[in-house]
């Protein structure tokens, strides 16, 4: 399990996200209403309701529909682009007069660009702009959400450039983006999106027949309560304060119970180390350079080498996370500076580049002044940067904090004990006091100062074993790529329409690149429940299979990943019409469910493996889970050439 603190919002976006992962794929809306009809029948504000709503909140629909969805969303979640499409059907199957849509800006903190696209939005409904416009091109492409892009974006959606330049830039309109968050809690809006259909909770991209149930029973009082002499543009207001439920505060998670183990994590003769060569205790610091949390935990380690001056020292370990992409840039630098100057010019580099993380200084600029600031050629730390000269030491290091499960950073291990996150400089003392007690009971039996860590190893335990899962051997009927006879064989479990299947698909290629002659991927479908349209699209590229072969079905493979809130049937037949594939075979087999079985045989083999989740790996019988980096693949891949 990943422990890391700079990690729990990734943890925090995954378990969020499998809760919340209903597909459907993304339509433009239909029906646009003037900013008139939106204001139609009264005041646009709730602001004496339990879930307000703002005369400056993004709305669609009139001002007295029966019914008003409060959204809550962040325009850099995937799963709040695949719901798009069924707002978009909801405001055409029910239409304004019934229902209202309300927006309210809810960027979740690990989403990096989501702010700055909250912040844009803003901006454009505040200067006048067509917001719906702009959150239409937002979601199009969350993938590009960068200033240049917003910009563009707002004149697309009728607001003068400079004006739009000038507010944004100003952040005019950031307290709107605040105010928003705060009515978030408020509502418990603490995943997205997050939908309140007249007061009434609905979480997650679910499918539209879950929003027609809460919509049509809403309808339905609506119109009863109306009757008793209800004035129409009150009547979702006195709704939502019948049926709001608080929510509860959020429990505290229990803090998983304490590693006592003493684990066998060794320094090799090229880590940076800080402190006496006979320290007593020594601190294994998993870490990287762009992680926050590491970033604040560099004053305790300072201030814990200062006051135990003599017994204690500070091994590096790189680490860094494969979501901040200029770590590993950064660790470069500071191993051309270990290369040229040892320790010491290691540790100013190392300074240095922790504290130009925070004003975002890590590109290549900043790096080239930290380069030239401690003497070293930018031409030749540029060059190893390029080149990844120090690739295969990061990715070693990478590797030894997967063996003992410090995915996360900062990551620390005080003569062998594990200590995970920014912790308090209280929770450090007391383990090293405690370790302090240990080493000096080894020295008082004879060993040297010097000896003590190495002491402390002999008996500590090692990295567990990679975990192993018992699938058959795949036949000829299983799509793959790579030698038909590779000594490795990676079996995929894996779902069109997961997002994290996708993310994995680059790591898939740089396997196959690095192993081109004794590594073979195997695809086996396992599309997930909650995935609606995943089974057809699994369906469909069988039928590819079938048609042209290995060759035609990672084709459409790609196009299905390249295309994944577009997997209706419709959009699967236009894939393999762009694949030339034949039309009417393909189509029958869609219609006929020709490939359901198939289908549904790969999915028994998975879950009779007891693989839950996708994607899954099964590579000569050892188990890799989740969308890994390159390092935890590369680790069993080795293990099964040795086998």
């Amino acid at each position: 399990m990943n422990k890391g603190t700079a990690v729990v919002g990734f943890l925090l976006s995954f378990l969020t996200g499998m809760g919340l992962m209903w597909g459907i794929a993304q339509d433009r809306d239909g029906v646009q209403v003037s900013a008139e009809a939106a204001g139609k029948g009264g005041d646009t504000s709730h602001t004496n309701s339990p879930v307000p709503i703002a005369a400056d909140d993004p709305q669609w629909g009139n001002a007295d529909a029966l019914v008003t969805i409060v959204e809550a969303s962040d325009f850099e979640c995937p799963f709040c682009s695949r719901v798009e499409p069924t707002i978009s059907r909801i405001k055409k199957e029910y239409g304004p007069e019934k229902v209202r849509v309300v927006w309210k800006n809810n960027p979740l903190p690990f989403h990096k660009s989501a702010r700055p696209a909250h912040e844009a939005a803003a901006t454009v409904h505040a200067l006048g702009g067509d917001f719906w416009k702009f959150h239409e091109l937002a979601f199009a492409n969350q993938k590009a959400l960068t200033n240049e892009n917003f910009e563009q974006w707002a004149v697309a959606s009728g607001v003068d450039l400079q004006k739009f330049k000038a507010a944004f830039e100003a952040k005019k309109y950031s307290a709107k983006v605040d105010k928003d968050l705060a009515v978030g809690k408020q509502i418990g809006a603490r995943g997205t999106p997050h939908f309140l259909i007249n007061g009434k909770a609905l979480s997650g991209a679910q499918p539209f027949e879950k929003f027609k149930e809460a919509i049509d029973s809403e309808l339905a009082a609506a119109e009863a309560l109306a009757k008793t002499g209800v004035a129409r543009n009150k009547v979702s207001l006195e709704l939502t304060k019948k049926n709001f439920a608080k929510p509860e505060e959020p429990k505290a998670p229990s803090a998983p119970p304490e590693d006592t183990n003493v684990w066998k994590v060794p320094v090799l003769d090229d880590d940076p180390v800080k402190g006496p060569a006979d320290a007593l205790v020594t601190i294994i610091e998993f870490s990287d350079y762009e992680c926050p949390f590491c970033a604040r935990v560099e004053p305790t380690i300072a201030q814990i080498l200062n006051d135990y001056k003599n017994d204690v020292r500070v091994v590096w370990k790189d680490n860094p996370l494969p979501f901040h992409p200029r770590a590993k840039p950064a660790a470069a630098l500071a191993r051309a500076a270990y290369e040229k100057g040892g320790d010491k010019l290691f540790w100013q580099a190392h300074q240095a580049l922790f504290e130009a993380a925070p004003q975002k200084k890590l590109d290549d600029a900043g790096l080239e002044a930290i380069a030239k600031k401690l003497g070293l050629g930018w031409d030749k730390v540029k060059a190893a940067i390029d080149s990844n000269k120090y690739g295969a030491r990061i990715a070693s290091s990478i590797e030894l904090a997967n063996d003992y499960e410090a995915r996360g950073t900062p990551h620390f291990f005080i003569n062998g004990r594990r200590l995970s996150g920014a912790q308090p400089i209280e929770k450090f003392k007391e383990l090293i006091d405690s370790q302090l007690v240990v080493a000096k009971g080894l020295v008082a039996k004879g060993v040297p100062r010097d000896k003590v860590y190495r002491e402390i190893l002999k008996t500590a335990k090692g990295a567990a074993e990679p975990e192993k899962k018992d699938v058959p051997a795949p036949t000829k009927e299983s799509p793959f790529k790579g030698p038909e006879n590779a000594k490795v064989v990676i079996q995929e479990f894996s779902d069109f329409q997961c997002p994290f299947c996708s993310r994995v698909n680059p790591t898939i290629q740089q396997i196959l690149e690095t192993y081109p002659k004794d590594v073979k991927v195997v695809w086996r479908n396992m599309p997930l429940p909650f995935h609606a349209d995943a089974p057809l699209a699994a369906e469909a590229a069988y039928e590819a299979f079938q048609q042209g072969g290995n060759k035609a079905f990672w084709k459409f493979h790609d196009k299905l990943f390249a295309n994944q809130q577009a997997l209706k049937q419709p959009d699967l037949e236009k894939y393999a019409q762009e694949l030339g594939l034949d039309m009417g075979k393909f189509k029958a087999a869609l219609d006929s469910r020709k490939h359901k079985a198939y289908v549904e045989k790969d999915m028994e083999i998975g879950n009779k493996a007891g693989i839950g989740g996708t994607p899954g790996f099964v590579v000569n019988g050892y188990f890799v889970s989740g969308a890994q980096p390159f390092p935890a693949f590369d680790k069993v891949i080795k293990l099964a050439l040795k086998g």
